[in-house]
């Protein structure tokens, strides 16, 4: 039992707990907080992996700029979590059956895993070759999702400014 094996083992529970947590609650906002739990968990795990570069991104952009991105939408959407019924014992039953249903299935599927021998440089200038992957091979797919990205920012704005005219007619 070693301390790196106990860290996985309260990251992985971290991460595991903020994704049920984020079924279970009937607020929003509470989801997105135990959203934050489970991306930076999964960040914790990533160090564990020697993937420092990844860790800071999933820090920056997921813990930080996708929960901000949220958060806005919760409030720019005027939701209102009084009228949202409590779940009922039918819910609470499917998703016990499907989280007990997912522990069975990576269990099964983990047990007899074998990959094979590790390579000695595995961890030598990660970032750096991230990077050189990222801009030499992956050049399109990466200019792909911008432009996605851009896309779907203005159909937000797009959105919200017909909902803010509909509402001012009335």
């Amino acid at each position: 039992m070693t301390g790196e094996f106990i860290a996985f083992v309260a990251l992985a529970m971290v991460a595991i707990g903020g994704g049920i947590l984020m079924l279970n609650v009937t607020k929003v906002v509470h989801m997105v907080v135990s959203l934050v739990f489970t991306f930076v968990s999964i960040a914790g795990l990533y160090v564990l992996l020697s993937a420092e570069f990844v860790a800071a991104v999933q820090i920056l952009i997921y813990s930080g700029a996708i929960t901000i991105i949220m958060l806005f939408g919760i409030m720019l959407t005027r939701h209102q979590d009084e009228d949202e019924p409590s779940a009922g014992i039918g819910k609470k039953l499917i998703v016990f059956l499907g989280i007990a249903a997912f522990a069975l299935v990576m269990y099964l599927g983990i047990y007899d895993l074998q990959l094979g021998e590790e390579q000695a440089d595995l961890h030598v200038k990660n970032t750096e070759q991230i990077g050189i992957s990222l801009y030499s091979h992956f050049v399109i797919p990466f200019e792909l999702t911008s432009v996605l990205l851009l896309v779907a920012l203005i159909g937000a704005i797009i959105l919200a400014r017909k909902e803010e005219k509909g509402e001012d007619e009335k």
